[in-house]
């Protein structure tokens, strides 16, 4: 009943706020708030001794009830504007690997001069983690978000609250703003690398500069050597640009998903992940071969990228629709 009810309650906040879209500003008209079980409990003292102060006429104990139902109320209305007015301006979760934790890094801004404290954001019903945002400025936090299987891990719907100060009451409001981690096979399995190389003959591979021949230049792509770069041509204002050489003898890898058909889907992809990382470690050029698909022979970050990428998404069209 108590999971029935939950899940009303979101819906609802989910009907009455809407879809979020980033940069979001935490208005007044979607911010919650409500005593702790510690503010409860304080609240059933002063109760206790408003109760005694009348019943024994006791002047000092009404004052000291009245003093400290004042700073409760002061404390009410702190707890509220510590969230009243913050941004939430990012939210970035990067690619991980399956069967680890991926994580999920969200960026506040604080417009106000005061610092505000211990603003905090949970996912589903994992401990919430906090961290203060200075006046005119910019706090992380980065959350943990598991991983157990490749594809899309969704997460469309974030717990932002506070509790300052003193931890009497908590202002808490809900962000539906789906953001997308793309969680990679895990790179698993004991297979060598295939022993069969993908160059044609009389092909080379491009490399390493100061090898044999020249080829020309190329765009600069992350993950190349800063020894490769045409300084001067770059110096003339052109944008940045690599040398590229043939060496000799250097060949590329073809990783085929069809030559591990003795193993389940899962287990080939997991080798093909095993094979892409070892071979994009040793700075081997490789290439991608997939149902339906071929990833040309390259290397560095974002040919890494895209072969993952390709083995994450491989048979979920739907989930993959936008990447």
């Amino acid at each position: 009943m108590r999971a029935a009810l939950r899940k009303r309650i979101a819906a609802m906040i989910r009907k009455r706020q809407g879809e979020d879209t980033l940069p979001l500003t935490l208005a007044r008209r979607r911010l919650y708030i409500l005593p702790t079980r510690t503010g409860l409990g304080f609240g059933l003292l002063l109760l206790l001794m408003l109760v005694a102060g009348l019943n024994y006429a006791n002047s000092l104990a009404l004052f000291l009830t009245f003093l400290l139902t004042g700073f409760t109320l002061v404390t009410m209305h702190h707890c509220h504007r510590n969230m009243l007015g913050a941004q939430l301006v990012g939210a970035i979760a990067p690619p991980t690997f399956a069967q680890r934790d991926g994580t999920l890094s969200l960026t506040f801004a604080n417009p106000d001069v005061g610092t505000r404290y211990q603003i905090a954001t949970a996912v589903g019903d994992a401990p919430p983690i906090s961290a203060d945002v200075p006046g005119q400025g910019f706090g992380r936090v980065e959350i943990p978000v598991p991983a157990s299987k490749r594809g899309i891990v969704l997460v469309d719907r974030l717990h932002v609250v506070t509790t300052h100060p003193f931890g009497l009451f908590r202002a808490w409001t809900w962000v539906h703003a789906p953001i997308e981690m793309l969680v990679y096979p895990r790179p698993h399995g004991t297979l060598p690398m295939p022993s069969h190389f993908g160059n044609k003959s009389g092909q080379r591979s491009l490399t390493h500069a100061g090898a044999d021949e020249w080829l020309g230049l190329r765009p600069f792509r992350d993950g190349d050597s800063p020894r490769q770069v045409d300084w001067k041509a770059y110096a003339r204002d052109a944008p940045l640009l690599v040398k590229e050489y043939s060496a000799a003898g250097a060949e590329m890898r073809i990783f085929d998903f069809s030559s591990l058909g003795a193993l389940g889907v899962e287990a080939q992809l997991e080798q093909l992940a095993r094979w892409i990382v070892d071979a994009e470690a040793q700075g081997e050029r490789y290439g991608l071969k997939l149902p339906g698909r071929f990833i040309k022979p390259d290397h560095g970050p974002e040919h890494r990228h895209q072969c993952l990428a390709a083995l994450a998404l491989m048979g979920l069209e739907d989930t993959a629709r936008g990447h």
